[in-house]
């Protein structure tokens, strides 16, 4: 009786710091996203006014998808792929906005990406609301 106690208690252990390991991959994760969006966000609407797109905001760009890359293959582990593939779709609309210069539709794209990955940090949260 006393082994399946310790077992069990063991399990639910390791199952709370799997979770609070994950949830703060998770956090770091969307902040630094939602970071540089916000940073490309400020860019584009320079950008939008002088019709023009700088080296600077493509590079920004680039440095979005790249740490999006980076952090996906970890994500994947732990987060429904639905969610990450609207993330990747989200991105990908950004930089085709930005090719094609419809900087009002980048930005908007922009909000809706922020928003997605806040979503995801809230869904993944865990607290009572998201146990039962």
């Amino acid at each position: 009786m006393g082994k399946e106690i310790i077992i069990c208690m063991v399990i639910v252990i390791v199952i709370i710091v799997g979770n609070i390991v994950t949830q703060n991959y998770t956090v770091k994760s969307v902040e630094k996203l939602s970071q540089q969006l916000e940073e490309l966000k400020v860019d584009l609407k320079e950008v939008r006014e002088k019709q023009e797109v700088s080296k600077q905001t493509k590079e920004k760009m680039e440095r979005v998808q790249e740490n999006w890359k980076e952090r996906h293959n970890k994500l994947a582990y732990f987060i429904e792929h639905d969610e990450l593939e609207k993330v990747e779709d989200n991105l990908t609309g950004i930089k085709s906005f930005i090719e094609t210069q419809e900087y009002a539709e980048a930005i908007s794209q922009l909000d809706k990406g922020v928003f997605i990955l806040k979503h995801i940090e809230e869904k993944y949260d865990f607290n009572l609301e998201n146990i039962f």
